[in-house]
């Protein structure tokens, strides 16, 4: 999976993520480790652009989380865990949509994997990408 990054500008700065590929068990923690990186350069706010995803997994599903609790400033739960690390994620939707992070333009297969595991009530997800970077 290839990440581009850019830094535009909504109501606030937004880092836009550009995912190429596929998001699976071979790319998710390069994923986690580049959000974690912007973040910690002082990146607040994320859009995922997925335009350019073409498949994700289970472990995909686990960084999406990971850096949903990243921006919320929670504890992390650890990827090599497996179950225990999915499992939390039940626990983390009773907070609610994402305020920091957003996803752009999934293709419908992507959507349905989102939708299948509760996720589309999790994250905003928008077809357009000045109202994405202006509901920040």
């Amino acid at each position: 999976m290839q990440i581009t990054v850019s830094q535009e500008q909504g109501n606030v700065p937004v880092t836009v993520l550009k995912l190429a590929g596929q998001l699976d068990g071979q790319s998710y923690q390069s994923l986690i480790a580049k959000a974690q990186e912007v973040h910690k350069g002082g990146a607040g706010n994320l859009l995922l652009d997925m335009s350019e995803l073409t498949y994700i997994s289970s472990a995909g599903l686990v960084s999406l989380h990971t850096i949903a609790l990243m921006l919320r400033g929670e504890p992390l739960p650890d990827p090599e865990q497996g179950w225990s690390a999915l499992k939390s994620m039940d626990r983390s939707r009773e907070s609610g949509i994402q305020k920091h992070i957003k996803l752009l333009n999934p293709r419908p297969e992507i959507v349905s994997v989102l939708d299948m595991v509760g996720f589309s009530a999790f994250f905003q997800i928008f077809t357009d990408k000045q109202k994405a970077l202006e509901s920040f």
